[in-house]
């Protein structure tokens, strides 16, 4: 709050309300010996217009993407977002509103729920999706625990390409859950056909990739579908929500699940948060989904309406009967999502995926041909690339840092064979300008 209006005279009013003399006797009940018996370390109380000058201070040393070009991606994406956007959101009924745990008299947010449903249904190509969850890796995490559940197996194969920290939430969870989690190798960049053929098994029960990989690289995923399949195992695919809209959807390539951050969906950086996951799901594996699922219907005068059709959380039902206990509707974040979906619309998504395509290539050549940089993977790539470096990481991206740009992820932090490999996320935001004076500046 910027502002609380409480006097001296209101609080001792409201303790006299409640027959309490002073501030201290409300916390009676707590033990002396747990009492605080000295000042906290922190500032002393400044004026308002001195706050506000410290708090835009503090705030300068922080790098943004409003003063810096920024091609560092590893997850998190600099996109373009509309102004309608921030504008909206700010509306106090969408602002203060969380979940509808009085579902059918709250319809504002019930349709909005529905139509980014709807809008993750056809993006991804598969029938049904849920209320959005917390973000990717968590949502990634969900689909597995999901698929042990569908197959009664309980062990998880999943690509080492997928996102380090999505494989890292995946392992914590594993482990509280009695399931086993096997990685797969990457050959140029993408899954290991022959490698995944001989760790499947019959206690497998899913198969995870990401495409676009953590690499930038985009997957075979129909044979690994195939692979998946012929041994009764799930495919679970990790996406892009920009990349589908130039990319078959996770559904047309025989994907069981579909998971993914939707951040790049009208989010902002936020220096890493809050998110959101997204997840849809074959019409089979519905009713094992985690969390809600918003439906349309109408009322007994015929007109339309919006109901909670599933509610597996545990807030709403027993918690033994309960899919999961995480799930969560970022509902601002999803409707972040749904407004930039809906102001794109087919075309402009699709003309945002081309940009992020062919300036990733532009970016991709121009540093190749500084004779600075070599191709690592030669598999075809969306948004993001792998380049190897003849200078270190760090000392490269402080270099850039002092010509205005964020440089790309050291892929050797979480791959140690990729050491001086150097990970570079290109947007639709970069400009030819930005992308030649970047490679100039990698170059010298």
């Amino acid at each position: 709050m910027r502002y609380i209006g409480n006097t001296d005279e209101d609080r001792e009013q409201m303790l006299k309300e409640i027959g309490y003399p002073d501030i201290e006797s409300l916390f009676k009940a707590v033990p002396d010996s747990v009492h605080l018996k000295t000042k906290l370390n922190i500032p002393q109380a400044q004026s308002e217009m001195e706050l506000v000058n410290n708090m835009k201070s503090l705030s300068k040393e922080n790098l943004n993407t409003d003063d810096y070009a920024c091609f560092l991606g590893a997850g998190a994406y600099d996109h373009f977002i509309p102004a309608a956007i921030d504008q909206l959101i700010s509306r106090q009924e969408f602002y203060t509103a969380y979940t509808p745990y009085q579902p059918e008299i709250s319809q504002g947010t019930l349709q909005a729920i529905f139509e980014y449903q709807t809008m993750i249904c056809e993006l991804t190509g598969l029938p049904v999706a849920n209320a959005s969850m917390y973000d990717g890796a968590t949502a990634l995490t969900e689909a597995a625990i999901m698929a042990c559940d569908a197959t009664k197996r309980n062990e998880i194969l999943i690509a080492s390409s997928v996102h380090p920290e999505s494989r890292q939430v995946l392992d914590t969870y594993a482990k509280f859950r009695d399931m086993t989690v096997v990685e797969t190798a990457y050959n140029n960049g993408q899954v290991d056909l022959e490698d995944l053929k001989s760790k499947i098994n019959k206690n497998t029960a899913a198969v995870i990739v990401q495409s676009p990989n953590f690499f930038g690289i985009i997957e075979d995923v129909e044979t690994v579908a195939a692979i998946a399949h012929e041994n009764k195992s799930l495919l679970v695919v990790s996406a892009d929500p920009i990349s589908l809209a130039v990319l078959k959807s996770p559904g047309e390539l025989g994907a069981d699940i579909a998971v993914g951050d939707g951040q790049p969906l009208g989010n902002p950086l936020s220096f890493g948060g809050p998110y959101l996951g997204f997840m849809a799901v074959t019409e089979k594996l519905m009713r094992k989904m985690p969390g809600r699922i918003v439906g349309q219907t109408t009322d007994e005068q015929g007109n339309r309406g919006f109901v909670l059709t599933l509610q597996t959380r545990e807030q709403h039902i027993r918690r033994e009967k309960a899919t999961s206990n995480i799930c969560s509707n970022q509902a601002l974040n999803a409707l972040q999502a749904t407004i930039y979906l809906t102001l794109m619309g087919n075309e402009g998504l699709k003309k945002v995926a081309e940009l992020c395509f062919s300036k990733s290539h532009y970016a991709y050549d121009q540093l190749i041909a500084t004779g600075k940089f070599t191709p690592v993977f030669t598999a075809p790539f969306f948004k993001e690339f792998a380049v190897q470096s003849s200078e270190g990481i760090s000392n490269l991206n402080d270099r850039l840092l002092e010509n205005g740009f964020i440089g790309g992820y050291d892929l050797g932090k979480k791959y140690p064979d990729h050491k001086n490999v150097w990970l570079v996320a290109v947007t639709e935001k970069r400009t030819k300008q930005e992308i030649d004076n970047f490679a100039r500046k990698a170059g010298e």
